[in-house]
């Protein structure tokens, strides 16, 4: 049988086990840290923590899945150079904590990537304890950032 998309090719039955949805996320998902600018003179900086993957709008289906059984997140429609693409993320750190990171704990990733969220864990628990509004705590964050995603 040919499938016309991912999606179509994975059981709701696969997308249910911790296991998939794992090897899942070490192959299309992400760990981040924005930083930018805020217009606020006692805290000129916001900082965002993101855990996403983003598929072809084709897969859709495969994306709300996986929200599902996150029980978090949101799921945007983009379209990037003429490509569309729908994206899972999630931004909240009382939900990247409830769920995300429990979920990666449990059923840890395999790949370089497992690294990489032990870094966004790092990051995360500076946030939590505040260390990301003063500019110590800034520069770990700045640091441990600039150690992710290297490949």
């Amino acid at each position: 049988r040919k499938y016309t998309t991912f999606a179509h090719a994975v059981s709701d039955n696969n997308i249910k086990h911790p296991y998939w949805i794992t090897g899942f996320a070490d192959a299309e998902s992400y760990f981040s840290i924005r930083i930018g600018a805020k217009k606020n003179r006692n805290y000129p900086w916001t900082i965002i923590p993101l855990f996403g993957i983003e598929l072809h709008e084709k897969d859709f289906y495969l994306l709300k899945q996986i929200q599902t059984f996150f029980g978090v997140g949101t799921i945007i429609h983009r379209v990037r150079d003429g490509k569309p693409s729908t994206i899972y993320s999630v931004q909240s750190i009382k939900d990247l904590q409830s769920s995300i990171i429990p979920h990666f704990k449990k059923y840890p990733m395999l790949t370089q990537k497992q690294a990489d969220f032990e870094l966004f864990c790092m990051i995360i628990d500076l946030m939590v304890i505040q260390e990301h509004l003063n500019f110590n705590g800034l520069s770990k964050i700045l640091s441990i950032k600039a150690a992710m995603n290297k490949g």
